[in-house]
């Protein structure tokens, strides 16, 4: 019986490294760093344009609004903007993999004329758990982010026979694009814990699977996995949010799948600028690039000046939230989910121009120039 276990021992062990003998490893310290130290300061916004309620919209053949895109990113490039982080999703490219490929290519090209690296973002737990493809809902008045879609929804998280698809939607689009430089960054999971307590109302339970921080935490490894057996120069990253500020002793398992598996750290952070510190001090601990994927919500404390002057002195790359007020309605705070605004918020949420290209705040724009570079004084 021994020398069967020790057989058997053999036998999966050998089954595997056969597995993993294709996978690369996490990048070391001195790589990421060494990557890091290549790349211009990572500096922009998370982009879908205006004319986008979701990721859907944003990518489906019928709303793939190239003119738009072309704009705002024109108006991102007057900032100084270096990078936009970009949320993709799977039921495009299970609809026309070719399709969707050929409009991610045309969205790198654009960018690429006005010298915009992108982060794209794989998958997504925030917001509505019922992504359907085709025609997508019109926004709801006064509303932040009333048709913002997960990535998986609910019924495909749930379903283990739905993993294949995943999985190779992981595999193909990293595949296709892994030795694309105007790519900088994948973004494996958009915040996998996140149950969207402060949405829906009190109807919020019965819309989100009760086991659903464990399904995507499972998915958040898996993502990871899949996207290392396919060729890339580009490193994988997914960043924790929560409200401990990845204090070691307080992480969570998906905090600690996050930080175990990226090769670059990456955060987000809504707070001032005292307890964005405490931010950055937790995570410099993994001697690893920091990026910030998420930040800027004017009511909150979380202000350009004095945020991102603090991460262009302290190296840290910097992706606000929002960028062209429009159809996700991310103007309005997130309590719009519990009470509601009659006409324009009195200090807006997120987004820094107009529809027209105007900014909402003149000055605010200015010292985004000066800090991006893109303007001395």
């Amino acid at each position: 019986m021994r020398l069967i276990r020790i057989a058997l021992a053999l036998v999966v062990g050998s089954v595997f490294l056969s597995l993993r003998a294709g996978a690369e490893e996490r990048w070391s310290v001195e790589k990421a760093n060494e990557w890091y130290g290549r790349m211009p300061w990572l500096v922009g916004c998370n982009f879908s344009p205006s004319t986008a309620i979701n990721q859907l919209e944003m990518w489906q053949a019928d709303t793939f609004d190239l003119p738009t895109i072309d704009r705002e990113l024109g108006w991102a490039e007057g900032l100084g903007f270096t990078s936009v982080r970009v949320f993709l999703h799977h039921l495009p490219f299970e609809k026309d993999r070719e399709g969707f490929f050929s409009r991610m290519d045309q969205f790198l090209a654009t960018a690429e004329r006005h010298h915009i690296g992108v982060m794209f973002v794989l998958f997504d737990s925030c917001w509505d758990p019922f992504p359907k493809s085709g025609k997508q809902r019109e926004p709801q008045a006064g509303l932040h982010n009333s048709g913002w879609v997960q990535c998986p929804g609910k019924e495909d998280l749930a379903k283990p026979q739905r993993r294949g698809v995943l999985e190779a939607y992981v595999k193909g689009v990293v595949g296709r694009f892994g030795q694309d430089r105007r790519v900088v960054v994948w973004d494996v999971f958009n915040e996998p814990d996140n149950t969207n307590d402060n949405s829906y109302g009190p109807e919020n339970k019965k819309q989100e699977l009760p086991d659903k921080v464990k399904l995507s935490t499972e998915l958040l490894r898996q993502a990871f996995g899949w996207a290392r057996t396919v060729e890339h120069v580009q490193p994988l990253t997914s960043g924790p949010w929560k409200g401990q500020r990845a204090t070691k002793a307080k992480l969570s398992e998906t905090e600690k799948v996050q930080l175990g598996e990226s090769d670059v750290i990456s955060f987000h952070t809504y707070n001032p600028l005292d307890e964005v510190k405490d931010w950055v001090k937790n995570l410099r601990e993994y001697g690893r690039p920091l990026i910030c994927t998420e930040y800027m919500a004017r009511p909150q404390g979380s202000t350009f000046d004095p945020v991102l002057g603090y991460f262009k002195e302290q190296k840290i790359g910097a992706y606000n939230w929002g960028f062209v007020a429009g159809k996700t309605n991310t103007i309005y705070p997130w309590d719009s989910w519990q009470k509601k605004y009659a006409g324009e918020p009195p200090v807006w949420f997120h987004d820094i121009f107009r529809a027209d290209g105007s900014a909402y705040r003149p000055a605010e724009v200015q010292y985004i120039r000066r800090v991006s570079g893109k303007t001395g004084g």
